[in-house]
């Protein structure tokens, strides 16, 4: 399970998260910071890719294929926005 309410506190964004999707290598920071949250913009770098999912905020983005503990990943600044 994956909390669908992450955000993110370098930023102060909302962590969007894209079942079946992968971000493309050529992604960058830029790239979010100018398009976050506008899927209409994010789909340029998008991957249609079964099983995978595509997680971005304004500053940080990671695509996941497998089971993964993001709390590991130090970069990351995603934290649970409360349900």
């Amino acid at each position: 399970r994956t909390c669908d309410q992450l955000r993110c506190t370098a930023c102060d964004f909302r962590v969007s998260l894209f079942n079946d999707y992968a971000w493309d290598q050529s992604c960058d920071y830029l790239f979010f910071r100018n398009n976050m949250p506008e899927l209409s913009k994010l789909r340029a770098k998008m991957i249609k890719k079964k099983g995978a999912r595509a997680y971005a905020c304004q500053c940080s983005w990671r695509s996941i294929d497998e089971l993964t503990d993001l709390q590991k990943d130090q970069q990351l600044r995603w934290v649970c926005g409360k349900h």
